[in-house]
């Protein structure tokens, strides 16, 4: 058999395992991009560096085109490939487990020292950690402005914006993907039967709807839930394709066999993009408007397409370090923020310089989030759904090829 031929096959049966990969990859870039943001010039975050770079921000500009509409796409996928497993009701219920209760964890826990460091980074509060937590847990209002613009600081979910969303859009799907199981059936066969250009093309329509529609009226991605209609209305679409696609075969053929075409296309479309985002202002006719849409969003949906086509074609097949790395990513998405402020915010002190400081941060990061993920919570069966892994205990030693059938990640 081909290899195209092997990855159809592994596309019908069994787990997705490119899927799994793709998965970990963009929770890995969520986590570089964060640390980035301590660094890049003239974009805002809890904490700066003293060491700020302009080039940063082409790299980062890039990649926040289509980074979480990917995350939202891939969970989207993971709910199709569940679907038929549970009735509709237990699968609301176990994905309310798996998404809600890492994040009042969380929020109450591990998000609480950014707050806590921005703040005393902005001279809002005194030194103090558990003084603060005692006001933090206990829901008391801290005077000042601690996030840029509000007046308290409050339980925040900070990065952590992501769970929600997934959850919120997960509960709307299901009556959705009942309706569309049957009476709307010919929907999502259309959808899947896209072929050649108009893989591009259909699915950048309703995203062309709501950038002159629903982006004039919200036009901020606030993460704050009830006010983010045109994040809503752009993540919530990409979570339904992921859905739609699910495990279809003829579909990711045709990835496959545009991979080529749409890695160019994708290059040409970030270089177009980063052209009009530098010279163009914002007072524009209407012609060049829409213009200015389409480049945006065929720059997003290509660059989502170019993941999931080479993926397919290249990683879908078992790897030894997917098992571990696809239980592991969940807790790290969740731990890696945190640890990235702390450090960044102690390190900074020391004045180590531009190459010196970034890459302790960095070292920092990573280095504490395998930490506390091998040697605390994968060996204490307690905490680990409170990070969103099962609760039965997981071998405790290295990476060892295990069972890979069954269901995908939640997150």
């Amino acid at each position: 058999m081909t290899s195209n031929g092997a990855a159809i096959s592994a596309a019908q049966h069994g787990r997705r395992y490119d899927i799994d990969a793709l998965r970990v990859f963009a929770f890995s870039l969520l986590i570089l991009y964060h640390v980035g943001m301590f660094y890049v010039a003239d974009w805002g975050w809890h904490v700066k560096s003293a060491y700020q770079s302009e080039w940063l921000q082409i790299p980062m500009l890039f990649t926040n085109q289509w980074r979480m509409p990917l995350l939202f796409v891939i969970s989207g996928l993971a709910l199709s490939f569940v679907w038929k497993k549970y009735t509709p009701g237990k699968l609301a219920l176990r994905r309310i487990w798996r998404l809600l209760v890492p994040l009042i964890f969380g929020m109450a826990l591990i998000v609480a020292p950014q707050p806590y460091f921005e703040a005393l980074n902005k001279g809002i509060i005194e030194p103090g950690f558990l003084k603060f937590m005692g006001q933090y847990l206990t829901f008391q209002d801290f005077p000042g402005d601690a996030w840029g613009g509000e007046e308290i600081i409050t339980w925040t979910w900070n990065h952590l914006w992501y769970l929600p969303y997934v959850l919120f859009y997960t509960l709307l799907l299901i009556p959705v993907a009942m309706f569309l199981d049957r009476p709307a059936g010919r929907v999502r066969d259309a959808f899947r039967g896209l072929r050649g250009v108009w893989i591009v093309i259909v699915p950048i329509v309703p995203l062309m709807i709501y950038g002159n529609f629903v982006f004039p009226s919200f036009p901020y991605i606030s993460h704050a839930l009830l006010d983010d209609w045109y994040a809503h209305a752009m993540y919530g679409t990409f979570f339904l394709y992921g859905f739609m696609i699910g495990r279809h075969a003829g579909f990711w053929a045709e990835l496959a066999r545009l991979r080529r075409v749409l890695l160019g296309a994708g290059i040409v479309g970030f270089c177009v993009f980063f052209v009009q985002s530098e010279m163009l202002n914002d007072d524009l006719g209407p012609v060049l408007e829409q213009l200015r849409l389409v480049v945006i969003y065929v720059n997003r949906w290509v660059w989502i397409l170019t993941c999931f086509a080479w993926g397919h074609h290249l990683i879908n097949r078992p790897m030894r370090w997917l098992p571990y790395a696809t239980q592991a990513v969940y807790p790290w998405y969740i731990l890696h923020q945190t640890i990235t402020v702390v450090a960044g915010y102690q390190l900074a002190k020391l004045s180590l310089g531009p190459v010196v400081e970034p890459a302790l941060v960095l070292i920092a990061t990573i280095g504490g989030c395998y930490v506390i993920y091998e040697y605390v919570i994968r060996r204490v069966a307690v905490l680990r759904p409170l990070f969103g892994v099962s609760y039965s205990p997981r071998p405790a030693g290295p990476p060892k090829r295990e069972k890979t059938e069954g269901e995908p990640a939640a997150a």
